[in-house]
């Protein structure tokens, strides 16, 4: 058997897998954010210790762990975890969706050298400029900094003793050569910092370490249990989904939105604001469309109109012509194809009879509209998706992907019950490091519907998305 540990940004789960790939069980423990500031977003290091503990004692009582031969880690990305010379936590981790550094983001950037090695814009939300900021903002932390862990590489530490980190959430930093998958040290350089501060890189799929016998004996676990290297979390989740190879993508409806797809080579093209990663296995890359507010655009809608999300969308019965209202969801700034820190999201359009099922209509089409820059950014830097399989929280709505399927004009496909994130995904990674097991293990899930675009509706929604994208350019000339 194989654990996938998986630390989101709202929780920890622990998911539970057998040798065939069947889930056996799964236990979740919550995690909250702080928000100190206007535009940070902050976790403490301590609770992701607890929250592992909650969900593996949890896992523990409902199932025999004795059998279990690797764990495997996924995490959220761009963390800055700071570290001692003893390994003590300095601060409080600045989490990916934090963009108060987007002033040294910006700087960075123009740096022709960022863009060269990492083949990427350097976003706020990476890890490089949250290490600037601390630099000029909490120099006495920054200097005290010995070493620098990605989210999920702070639970392998715990868990192992080990500092490790691994190519696909490396590539998050902007320190990543990501042609090489190996540091830049001259990228580190320009942040003050050098390889002496950054985990030793293994590839996804690979050993990192053991888990600590003390821990294997607390959660019932038997000896020299492996810790595969992992993945970031999107990453991780294409091993869940088994988008491995090119053609086949998925779209995320988490809590920020991803178009994912796989390339057989690195052909980064960062001016169109597209994300070109290392894949979670080795010699693989991919490319990532993000935007920042997805299934959290119709949560705070939800928390504005006092409902839930799942009571909002079941108002909706499926696609229909846009309406007036007009919904951006940029409320924390936005990334694919923007990389604008600080624009903010905006309602307009309203009419006496804008009620709210037609707000509720308006954020799901704000939304889709959002996917839909992202994968035209991917398609003019030349990636093609064949295949586009829905994961995420968000997916449960078959309205919200009635109307997503026909502002993309691209059929999506939906799993049969079950989970296909990137706690299953770091539970395969994790099978591959203890038994040399190849990528054929991570297969596409079996399909239970594919939802069509409506072509009838595809002017209406054309003209809707002109609307959208005149209301950004408008919104942009404000902020």
């Amino acid at each position: 058997m194989f654990i996938g540990l998986d630390l989101g940004t709202s929780g920890l789960k622990a998911l539970l897998m057998d040798e065939s790939g069947v889930v056996l069980g799964d236990a979740h423990a919550p995690l909250t954010v702080q928000r100190p500031n206007a535009g940070w977003s902050e976790q403490n290091p301590a609770d992701w210790l607890t929250a592992t503990q909650k969900a593996m004692t949890a896992l523990g009582a409902e199932h025999d762990l004795s059998a279990v031969r690797g764990i495997g880690l996924a995490g959220h990305m761009h963390g800055a975890t700071v570290l001692d010379k003893a390994h003590n936590v300095l601060r409080p981790c600045i989490l990916w969706n934090d963009t108060r550094s987007h002033a040294e983001a910006a700087q960075m950037d123009a740096d022709p050298a960022f863009r060269a090695v990492t083949g990427n814009i350097v976003f706020p939300g990476f890890t490089a400029p949250k290490l600037a900021w601390l630099r000029a903002n909490e120099p006495q932390v920054f200097d005290q900094t010995a070493l620098v862990l990605l989210p999920k590489d702070y639970l392998r530490l715990w868990l192992t003793g080990e500092a490790a980190s691994e190519m696909s959430d490396a590539a998050g930093t902007a320190w990543l050569d990501t042609g090489a998958r190996d540091w830049s040290d001259d990228l580190l350089t320009k942040t003050g910092l050098g390889r002496e501060n950054m985990p030793r890189l293994v590839e996804g799929s690979a050993p990192s370490g053991t888990l600590r016998a003390e821990l294997a004996s607390a959660w019932g676990l038997g000896t020299d249990v492996v810790v595969a290297g992992g993945g970031g979390d999107n990453a991780a989740s294409a091993i869940g989904i088994g988008a491995v190879r090119p053609g086949t993508g998925f779209l995320s409806l988490g809590t920020s939105g991803v178009v994912f797809a796989p390339t057989a080579s690195y052909s980064p093209q960062p001016e169109t604001a597209v994300h070109s990663f290392c894949h979670a296995v080795p010699d693989t890359w991919h490319q990532m469309g993000v935007i920042l507010a997805a299934a959290d655009a119709l949560e705070w809608y939800a928390k504005l109109t006092g409902s839930t999300p799942a009571a909002l969308t079941e108002e909706i019965s499926g696609a229909s012509a846009p309406g007036s209202a007009l919904f951006l969801p940029y409320l924390g700034g936005e990334r694919t194809p923007h990389n604008d820190a600080r624009i903010r999201g905006v309602f307009t359009g309203l009419e006496q009879v804008t009620d709210r099922a037609a707000g509720t209509r308006a954020v799901l089409e704000g939304v889709a509209f959002a996917f839909r820059d992202s994968l035209d950014a991917m398609a003019a830097s030349g990636t093609k998706i064949d295949r586009l399989i829905a994961v995420g929280g968000g997916s449960r709505s078959t309205a919200w992907l009635e109307i997503i399927a026909t502002a993309l004009n691209c059929p999506i496909e939906v799993p049969v019950a079950g989970d296909f994130g990137a706690g299953l995904g770091a539970a395969r990674l994790a099978q591959m490091a203890a038994t040399g097991a190849g990528v054929e293990i991570a297969q596409t899930p079996e399909i239970s519907r594919r939802i069509a675009p409506n072509t009838a509706l595809s002017d209406s929604f054309a003209a809707a998305k002109a609307r959208y994208r005149a209301t950004y350019q408008a919104l942009k000339g404000i902020h």
